[in-house]
């Protein structure tokens, strides 16, 4: 979730750079994803805690990723903070598909990881709804233009801060990824109501394809309709972002 560092400016396969990233994103889904399921799902010893509980465990998920991947890659752990580097020149466009495909995987092995944890409460589990939530986000109110707006200005907010918080030639390190948690948590207060902020494509999409695999006694649908708005709403919020900072710096 930040700037890259120097030596992987040039750099088209760097399997550090792709592990750093994948277990840093696949922490993030398996502490954010599992805080869902601990308050979601029934007979877990968080059940019903609340959105608190879920905003500040997302927020200590970030904070995890972050640290672990920082060193290695830049811990963008995100496809919308990847494509804002690169249209900065912080990483060269070579280098986001590799960031995204790990991302990815990640996403996939966390919410794996996730319902192992919880496999006994799945099993249980019969409202079909609740037990997707614990995979990928979807809107209180359905309605796709102000969805999309919503997530659009979530991420918005995010990649500023990321943008704010580093410099062009710095990473995020054990101090720095407290801001970032920071952010995300407060995002997620202020923000997070109308759609469950996923602000991160790999974070919906990774958990969402992995839900629609998976053979869950009370699957229900995994809701391909609405799958594009955390994935579209992030990327043109990032957009949004650099064409702010630009401006701000300009």
């Amino acid at each position: 979730m930040t700037a890259e560092h120097p030596k992987l400016q040039n750099k088209t396969i760097d399997m550090n750079l792709f592990l750093s990233e994948l277990i840093g994103t696949a922490f993030l889904i398996l502490l954010g994803n599992g805080v869902v399921a601990n308050v979601v799902l029934d007979k877990t010893k968080g059940n019903s805690s609340g959105w608190t509980v879920i905003t500040f465990g997302w927020a200590m998920a970030v904070f995890t990723g972050v640290f672990i991947a920082a060193k290695g890659s830049g811990a963008h752990l995100n496809p919308a903070v990847s494509v804002a580097m690169a249209m900065l020149g912080r990483i060269g466009w070579v280098t986001v598909p590799q960031y995204i495909a790990a991302q990815m995987l990640g996403a996939m092995i966390g919410q794996l990881v996730v319902w192992l944890t919880y496999k006994d409460h799945y099993g249980q589990h019969t409202d079909h709804e609740a037990v997707r939530a614990t995979f990928c986000t979807s809107p209180a109110i359905r309605n796709p233009v102000s969805n999309l707006i919503t997530e659009a200005v979530g991420t918005c907010v995010l990649v500023l801060g990321v943008l704010f918080m580093s410099s062009p030639a710095a990473t995020l390190g054990t101090l720095d990824a407290l801001p970032v948690a920071l952010l995300v948590l407060a995002i997620g207060l202020s923000l997070g109501g109308p759609t469950g902020y996923a602000i991160n494509p790999a974070r919906d999409l990774g958990p969402r394809i992995v839900h629609f695999i998976l053979p869950l006694r009370h699957k229900g649908h995994s809701d391909w309709s609405y799958a594009w708005v955390p994935v579209a709403g992030p990327l043109a919020g990032a957009v949004m972002a650099v064409l702010i900072f630009n401006g701000i710096a300009d």
